[in-house]
């Protein structure tokens, strides 16, 4: 499938997502009481409009996130908590809470992003200049477990229930109740993230032949790779730290396109984005019209999509195996 066409489509569905974002919901608000005098207006401006931003900006970031991991690593279970950025900026987070009784939305997010900083440099120092992309695997995987266990230990000391619920209820991954305070906090750091991410373009393309062929082509891996922690730890970073934990995007976006778009790395970097920003958005508008006087949290949502997905995913590459 030609470029173009694919990555309109996928703009014009993220488009229609949005729209479709912005009047969802237990009240359901009609485009005719858009800009109006109907009181209904005031629930898209002021609710639903920065949950829109952040659903399409933060969906975007992941997917991007997950292409880039699943080329570099040449891994195609790739997923951005691979780096441990995710569980190491939930961290952050959860220390904020339980060390500091933080509940302000700027001190959890400014400690989740040390957090996720501190994970990147560290991310860095162990992996940097590696030969291979293995020693890069296992040192997220380290951060990673280490961030999930320091987190279990700080919610096993919480000083009450309360903080317990708060922390649960942080982890589960939701964009209810964000304000623009929380957009202008991420996005940010996302876009800037993204950015970065989309230079390694040309260097997962030459990946494809082998490192060792990669560098016979002159190509900087050191500086691809110090892209690729900067890039994925300020996109995932700044989206757990308002969110929580969303997962799986990364992963099932780019298995998606993938058939689509074909097996040139580069190519499919764009459309992840688009396709994350669309799946990200479509989940969060459906949790919002479950049944019942709560919302499914959208976290929660993901990993049931998720891992059905990632088990179907994994069946299908040991069948490849054996044949």
């Amino acid at each position: 499938m030609k470029r173009f066409p694919l990555l309109a489509g996928l703009a014009i569905l993220v488009a229609l997502l949005f729209v479709a974002s912005l009047a969802a919901g237990k009240v359901f608000v009609p485009f005719s009481a858009w800009f109006t005098d109907d009181p209904r207006w005031w629930i898209v401006a002021e609710l639903r409009l920065p949950r829109a931003i952040l659903g399409l900006v933060i969906g975007a970031g992941l997917g991007l996130t997950g292409a880039v991991l699943q080329g570099y690593l040449r891994n195609p279970l790739a997923d951005p908590s691979v780096l441990g950025v995710s569980s190491s900026a939930a961290l952050g987070a959860v220390a904020a809470i339980v060390l500091f009784a933080a509940s302000a939305p700027l001190v959890i997010f400014g400690a989740a992003m040390l957090a996720a900083g501190g994970s990147m440099l560290l991310l860095a120092a162990l992996a940097w200049r590696a030969q291979s992309a293995v020693t890069f695997v296992l040192a997220g995987t380290v951060l990673a477990s280490l961030g999930g266990a320091l987190t279990a230990f700080l919610i096993s000391i919480a000083p009450n229930p309360y903080a317990t619920a708060e922390i649960i209820d942080w982890i589960m991954g939701s964009l209810t109740d964000r304000s623009f305070a929380e957009v202008q906090l991420a996005v940010p750091f996302i876009l800037v993230g993204s950015v970065l991410l989309l230079f390694t373009g040309r260097a997962l393309d030459a990946l494809t032949l082998g490192e060792e062929a990669a560098r016979s082509l002159g190509l900087p891996l050191e500086r691809t790779q110090a892209l690729v922690v900067l890039g994925a730890g300020l996109a995932v970073g700044a989206s757990v730290a308002v969110t929580g934990v969303v997962g799986f995007v990364g992963l099932i976006v780019p298995h998606l396109l993938r058939p689509v778009v074909g097996a040139k790395p580069s190519a499919l970097l764009l459309p992840s984005a688009l396709g994350g920003a669309a799946l990200v958005l479509a989940a969060d508008s459906l949790v919002r019209l479950a049944p019942g006087a709560s919302e499914i949290r959208l976290g929660v949502a993901m990993a049931l999509i998720g891992t059905p997905f990632f088990f179907g995913l994994l069946l299908k590459l040991r069948r490849s195996a054996w044949i």
